[in-house]
């Protein structure tokens, strides 16, 4: 059975002038038109094919793939407003439809958006939502510490910015972890620092491993001799001078000073940080 938004594989039944028509179980014969149809397809065969409904409701295929689909999130620009709701460019003749009543504010032709793609039961329409915490959750027993994870940054906050986790559940990188610029809609690797007790994830960029951390301490001290001894750099620090320093996240650096303070090479006061003479 085909399902509306995501990748099909299906069987070809017929052809006709005009394309391709695929067995779409419930969804009755789905048509590829001939400009997506793969050259040597004959009937029998199979085709894996993006399914979505055109401008009269009915499915039809597409060998191209879109920007996102149903059950993933993505970062969108808008190109239409109209009485219905405002439409974003997902990469396919059709474009995709936000209602009023999903946008999280009003939404304007030009800016980009995070959506969440999902199927309207009562429409049957693909739709998507920039109300993301209406689908996705900021919990999970699914996750462990350290566990790689693809995410895409959304927001931000004064702890540190919301991003979304392997497209199923939010979580937040706190400022401290943050040791480049960060955009919205930008997908990266990261890692699970902390599953907190009530499940909520905190993540990180980086994991500031014992070989990281060796590397950074003596960084840190070749640094401190440059500055004869003594720098103002310390665990107060905003997070974006650590990172034009020494290229880590203030959570990593911290860990290195700490190192460096039991092994009694630096001394750590409030405004500066000194080496041991």
């Amino acid at each position: 059975m085909a399902e509306l938004g995501k990748l099909n594989t299906l069987t070809v039944i017929k052809t006709v002038d005009f394309g391709l028509y695929l067995d779409g179980g419930d969804l009755g014969e789905i048509l590829l038109p001939n400009r997506y149809v793969p050259e040597g397809s004959t009937v029998g065969g199979q085709l894996e094919v993006f399914v979505y409904l055109d401008s009269d409701d009915l499915p039809i295929a597409t060998t191209e793939t879109p920007k996102a689909m149903v059950g993933e999130c993505a970062y969108l620009e808008v190109v239409a407003v109209n009485q219905v709701g405002a439409f974003l460019d997902w990469g396919l003749p059709k474009d995709l439809l936000v209602p009023f009543g999903e946008q999280q504010k009003p939404m304007q032709v030009g800016q980009s958006y995070m959506v969440y793609l999902y199927v309207d039961p009562a429409s049957e329409r693909i739709t998507a939502s920039s109300k993301l915490d209406k689908f996705l959750a900021d919990t999970s027993p699914y996750y462990k510490d350290q566990q790689q994870v693809d995410l895409q940054v959304f927001g931000q906050t004064d702890l540190g910015y919301r991003v979304v986790v392997n497209n199923s559940v939010l979580g937040l990188i706190f400022n401290s972890d943050v040791f480049k610029p960060l955009t919205y809609g930008q997908r990266l690797k990261g890692y699970i620092k902390r599953v907190r007790p009530d499940k909520k994830l905190d993540l990180c960029l980086q994991l500031p491993n014992r070989e990281m951390l060796d590397t950074l301490s003596e960084q840190i001290l070749a640094f401190i001799k440059k500055q004869g001894g003594t720098t103002t750099l310390t665990d107060k620090s905003p997070p974006e001078e650590i990172a034009k320093q020494f290229g880590v996240s203030k959570s990593s650096y911290k860990k290195a000073l700490g190192k460096l303070y039991k092994k009694r090479l630096i001394t750590i006061e409030k405004t500066h940080i000194d080496l041991v003479k």
